[in-house]
């Protein structure tokens, strides 16, 4: 009930496109931009190509960041994140994390969902071809950012327990904590910009959990 509502209300911010042509995806784009398709072939056997292109670092905190629909290279609509597009047959939803595109992906009316296709030049697209040619490699490294994402977590929780029982209104009901994890500066930095790594890798093979990327976040 609460999913299909807020789809309702992402599909209500959608705005007509203006025409305008798809530009091709540069490499100097590959930190800032996401580009997908999806080929959709109608009863009478014809395709249409849709695109979705989102420059998501170029206003990263801002309300403003959106996301465009092309048709068969023009422009047909826009909407502000997250995003949800009717299109033939169902709806294109398009959702951001802090790391980039957590979600791209066409839901039918019917209910089965496929994740659109990245540009192979886009950060996305590159890493879904290390996937395809070297599918060990690839598992090795998404392994590895899970872990350093699980570690970092069990890092954290422990010392945001010290820090809250160190205030007397909650030490005087729950005692204090001293957490068994005491790491110097450069160690939780040093965390961090390993989580960060960890969740833009995961971001790339569009996953994300809000336990583990969101609280990297």
């Amino acid at each position: 009930m609460i999913k299909e509502w807020r789809r309702r209300r992402a599909v209500q911010r959608v705005k007509p496109g203006d025409g305008r042509a798809l530009k091709r995806f540069r490499w100097w784009q590959l930190p800032f931009r996401a580009l997908f398709y999806l080929r959709l072939t109608s009863d009478d056997g014809r395709h249409t190509v849709y695109a979705v292109d989102v420059r998501h670092w170029q206003n990263h905190s801002s309300d403003n960041l959106k996301a465009h629909l092309y048709r068969d290279g023009r422009q047909h609509a826009m909407s502000k994140l997250p995003a949800a597009f009717p299109v033939p047959g169902g709806t294109v939803e398009v959702r951001m994390s802090a790391f980039g595109v957590k979600r791209c992906h066409y839901v039918t009316a019917k209910g089965p969902e496929y994740q659109l296709v990245p540009d192979p030049h886009s950060a996305e697209g590159r890493r879904a071809r290390l996937e395809r040619e070297h599918p060990a490699l690839s598992r090795m490294i998404g392994l590895l950012s899970l872990c350093v994402l699980v570690a970092a977590l069990a890092i954290l929780i422990p010392q945001i327990a010290e820090q809250l029982t160190k205030s007397e209104g909650i030490a005087q009901h729950t005692g204090t904590f001293t957490s068994p994890i005491d790491l110097p500066k450069w160690g939780n930095i040093a965390v961090g910009f390993a989580t960060v790594a960890a969740s833009t890798e995961r971001a790339l093979r569009l996953r994300y959990s809000w336990l583990l990327d969101g609280g990297a976040g």
